[in-house]
């Protein structure tokens, strides 16, 4: 009889039984030629069924560390520790189960944020979720997944029909000078970014971007500890001026079309002075083209990519936005000359992208469905952003300063307040936000929230504003 083994009912008993009796074994408390009760009276003794004690006992012989002996029962094994480690000292020593790991590398310096919930009303970049077409998106859907051509493998740069649809899409919609063989699917903006980074970077090189800018491309571009250094904005938009003095740089990271999070406007001089500069300093620029479908009253620049013919340019985009975040499909428009170290790099890192995701994605925008759905969420995202910039201007008054350029998918609301604390308070009361100074690189930060109005309701508009007030009058 053993009575030195407790099982939690709550748990599976199998794999309590096999960990149980196995580290016993290696710890040398049953040893080698020990006879173990019968699976009858095993399973009697800790009150579980026979078959299960059954399964434990053959997984053990099976690995070595029980043997059976013919009409006499099963024993821990004689030789245990030619069976456990034919090619070592075996277990002259027991284990330390309380071992500590091994020593990791140097943590990158950027750490990822946990959030509890991603899709919170006003967390930035979500867009509506319930206004997406989900009845005409699966029937595309379900008429791709009974293609057989679907079910295997097909190419790391994405599929084709998907890539010309982009490549049409973006020299109508955005003056981007591309082909087919230009564009690459990626699992979102963030895998492009980290594809640049891993193409372009070599130790010592710098990268430019803007101050307040996008986090995530810092954290990509900067995670092996290459130097960022911050672009200034003038007038809510990357200051050109301030280049020369920023010295060399490998890459430029720059949201032109709808600065993040300020949203100001780069103009046309100001575009052709990031080529220049990319020209001069032997440097490219990432084009981060990110929400240029929801502007509300002025058709956006033509991308800085389609102003000269083979620009040092690196132009991305994605549809977590314009279609679904879950999607996680992005791509990169690239020189011809750029294509293949990208995909060698991207079938290193990443391998290929959901097929059947491409597909369905390239036939919503083949069928005209794409272009429909932009239309009416630009209307329904207009009239959000208007409703909410009014609540916050009747209700919230003298307490916050918003940013009327920050339209598209998000408001700013600058402030002199704690940001991170009004933001986590924010998050407790049900509501997303990112905390402005959040955004800046140094200690100059300036503060407020960062509310992306695209996934609220009008009742949850006013109930955020209702709290909002209540919040900055208490302090």
């Amino acid at each position: 009889m053993i009575d030195d083994l407790r099982l939690d009912s709550s748990k599976p008993l199998q794999h309590q039984l096999y960990q149980r009796l196995s580290e016993r074994i290696l710890d040398r408390r049953y040893l080698p030629g020990r006879q173990l009760p019968s699976s009858r009276q095993m399973a009697a003794d800790l009150g579980i069924s026979r078959n299960t004690v059954n399964a434990v006992y053959e997984q053990l012989k099976a690995e070595g560390f029980l043997q059976s002996r013919p009409g006499k029962g099963v024993f821990v094994h004689e030789d245990i520790r030619a069976a456990i480690k034919p090619a070592g000292d075996g277990l002259a020593q027991p284990l330390n189960r309380g071992m500590a790991l091994p020593s990791l590398p140097e943590l990158p310096r950027a750490r990822p944020t946990r959030e509890e919930d991603a899709n919170l009303p006003f967390q930035p970049g979500l867009p509506d979720l319930d206004a997406f077409p989900i009845r005409s998106w699966n029937r595309i859907l379900h008429h791709q997944e009974s293609r057989r051509s679907l079910r295997g493998y097909d190419s790391i740069q994405g599929f084709r029909p998907l890539r010309r649809a982009i490549a049409s899409y973006l020299r109508t919609s955005r003056g981007v000078r591309c082909e087919e063989h230009q564009v690459i699917i990626t699992q979102g903006a963030q895998q492009a970014l980290s594809l640049i980074a891993e193409v372009f970077l070599r130790s010592g090189d710098h990268i430019l971007c803007e101050n307040p800018g996008y986090r995530g491309a810092r954290n990509a571009l900067g995670r092996f500890g290459h130097p960022l250094r911050p672009i200034p904005l003038k007038n809510q938009v990357l200051d050109v001026d301030a280049l020369p003095g920023l010295g060399a740089a490998r890459l430029l990271f720059c949201t032109p079309t709808h600065q993040y999070p300020m949203g100001g406007i780069l103009d046309l001089s100001q575009r052709m002075a990031l080529v220049q500069w990319a020209q001069q300093n032997d440097g490219w620029i990432i084009e981060d083209d990110y929400d240029s479908e929801f502007h509300f009253f002025n058709k956006p620049f033509a991308a800085i990519q389609g102003l000269f013919e083979n620009a040092p340019v690196l132009y991305m985009g994605s549809f977590s936005k314009t279609l679904l975040p879950a999607l996680r499909v992005g791509y990169l428009v690239v020189p011809e000359e750029v294509v293949e170290p990208m995909l060698w790099a991207k079938q290193i890192s990443g391998g290929e992208s959901p097929l059947l995701v491409q597909a369905t994605i390239a036939e919503f925008i083949d069928s005209g469905q794409f272009t429909r759905h932009l239309r009416r969420m630009r209307q329904l995202y207009r009239g959000k952003w208007q409703h909410f910039q009014q609540a916050v201007t009747g209700r919230l008054g003298d307490s916050v300063r918003p940013v009327a350029e920050s339209a598209g998918m998000h408001l700013v609301l600058e402030g002199d307040f704690d940001d991170m604390a009004l933001s986590q308070w924010l998050r407790k009361q049900g509501f997303g936000s990112t905390p402005l100074s959040a955004h800046f690189i140094g200690e100059n930060a300036r503060t407020g929230l960062v509310m992306g109005f695209a996934s609220a309701s009008e009742r949850e508009i006013n109930a955020c504003v209702d709290v909002l007030h209540r919040r900055l009058t208490a302090l």
